[in-house]
C-alpha cells in the first residue's frame, strides 16, 4: 500500500471516530407529537453550520446544520443530542427555540471540545429547499455526519456549488466559511467533559429562567 493510501486510511478512521458518539436510545416520535413541537423563528432565512472541534489536537469531531425556514430545525446526523423532552426524528431536532439552540451548543462545548458556529443568510427558497432535504434525509449511519451534511448541501440551487462532499468536519467548515456573507464564531465552555450529565437534567423551563436571571444581572 502506498504512503498516500495509508494516510488516507488513517484520515478516514479519524473521521469515522469523529461522528461516533456513544449509542443513544431512539427518540423517534410520532408525526403528531412532532407537529406539536414545530417552532417558527422570526429571524431571516439562514443556514447555521456547527462544527465540534477537539481542543487537544484541533480535529473535527462532529458536524450538524440548523436551518431557519418555515420552521427551525437542526440536522444532527448520527448525533447524541437526545432526550425524552427533546423532539427528534430521523436525526432531526425539532422545536429549536433560542433556548434549545443555546442548550444544543453548550451541550457540545465543554472542557475537551469547542464549537465553531458559522451562519449565512440565504433566500427563503434556498432555506426551504435545505429544510426539505433535511426532513427526507432519514437517519444517518455513524461516522457520516460531515459526509451527509456536505452531500445535502452540495447541489442546492443558490449555493453555487461552493460545497463539495467531504468526510471531514473541518474541511466542510472551511468551505461553508467561504460562502458570501458567512460569519464565524467560536464557543468555548469549560464544563465537565461528560456532556451527558447536563443533558440528563435538561429542563427547558429551568434553562430559560437561568438565562433570564443571568441577563438581568448583566443589565444591572
Amino acid at each position: 500500500m502506498s504512503v498516500s493510501r495509508i494516510l488516507l486510511a488513517f484520515g478516514l478512521v479519524a473521521a469515522m471516530g469523529a461522528c461516533a458518539p456513544q449509542p443513544q436510545p431512539s427518540q423517534s416520535l410520532p408525526d403528531d407529537q412532532i407537529a406539536a413541537q414545530v417552532y417558527r423563528h422570526d429571524g431571516p432565512p439562514s443556514l447555521t453550520l456547527y462544527t465540534m472541534v477537539n481542543n487537544s489536537n484541533g480535529s473535527g469531531a462532529h458536524t450538524s446544520l440548523m436551518v431557519n425556514a418555515s420552521q427551525r430545525v437542526i440536522f444532527d446526523p448520527a448525533g447524541s443530542f437526545r432526550h425524552p423532552r427533546i423532539a427528534t426524528k430521523n436525526d432531526v431536532v425539532y422545536g429549536v427555540t433560542p433556548v434549545m439552540e443555546d442548550t444544543y451548543t453548550r451541550f457540545h462545548a465543554r472542557e475537551t471540545f469547542h464549537v465553531i458556529v458559522q451562519q449565512v443568510e440565504v433566500s427563503p427558497e434556498v432555506a426551504e429547499e435545505v429544510l426539505r432535504r433535511i426532513l427526507v434525509a432519514g437517519p444517518v449511519p455513524r461516522a457520516q455526519c460531515a459526509l451527509s451534511t456536505s452531500s445535502l448541501l452540495r447541489d442546492v440551487p443558490g449555493l453555487d456549488g461552493a460545497i463539495r462532499t467531504t468526510w471531514f468536519p473541518n474541511q466542510l467548515a472551511d468551505q461553508f466559511g467561504s460562502l458570501p456573507g458567512a460569519t464565524t464564531q467560536r464557543l468555548y465552555e469549560y464544563d465537565d467533559a461528560d456532556r451527558f450529565k447536563a443533558l440528563e437534567s435538561f429542563d427547558p423551563d429551568r434553562v430559560k429562567a437561568s438565562r433570564a436571571a443571568q441577563d438581568a444581572d448583566k443589565a444591572e
